[in-house]
């Protein structure tokens, strides 16, 4: 599972990073918000890079695709274990805004959201969901494709949440699907 996650999650992170992208220049455009350049600040702290005066687009680009791409290998990871759909995308997006506040705060660059003007934080909340949201499709129709998740088998015996349901067996958790062998030792 691990390693089609990781390639599956990769593609659906630059994706969700892409149409959030877009997203973000069609807001800016109709809005008049300037770039933001924190990425690129956040990338030269965490890198030891000396900062720049001017804005680095390329600095930019790197750490905002970078990010978006590697976060999305969670999402991969969600999606085999069998956790899809809406709910699960929900849950990413919480997600991906606490790997921006993370970065952000830790390196200085950044200050809490509930510090920012409100019409600020509305705006990345939005485009956040929105790749959130193009992440988790991408990851579930990847993930799909080898049927259907533990998570989702385990569900299928009994609908609810239940304190008396019993694991899956190991031999009806599809082999290389699950986070543990599906093997005893």
């Amino acid at each position: 599972m691990m390693r089609s996650a990781v390639w599956q999650g990769l593609v659906a992170g630059l994706a969700g990073t892409m149409i959030m992208t877009v997203g973000e220049k069609l807001e800016q455009r109709l809005s008049g918000r300037p770039d933001s350049y924190v990425p690129a600040q956040v990338l030269a702290r965490l890198a030891g890079l000396p900062e720049q005066p001017r804005r680095s687009r390329v600095r930019n680009l790197v750490m905002h695709y970078g990010q978006g791409a590697v976060v999305g290998v969670l999402r991969a990871v969600m999606a085999n274990a069998g956790l899809r759909g809406p709910w699960a995308s929900t849950m990413f997006t919480v997600v991906r805004l606490t790997s921006d506040q993370i970065l952000e705060n830790a390196t200085g660059v950044g200050a809490p959201p509930q510090t920012w003007p409100r019409r600020e934080l509305v705006v990345d909340l939005i485009h956040k969901t929105v790749y959130g949201f193009t992440t988790g499709a991408v990851a579930d129709a990847l993930a799909a494709r080898t049927g259907p998740g533990p998570g989702q088998l385990h569900a299928a015996k009994r609908s609810g949440r239940h304190s008396d349901a019993e694991p899956l067996p190991r031999r009806d958790v599809p082999r290389g699907r699950g986070l543990i062998s599906s093997r005893p030792r």
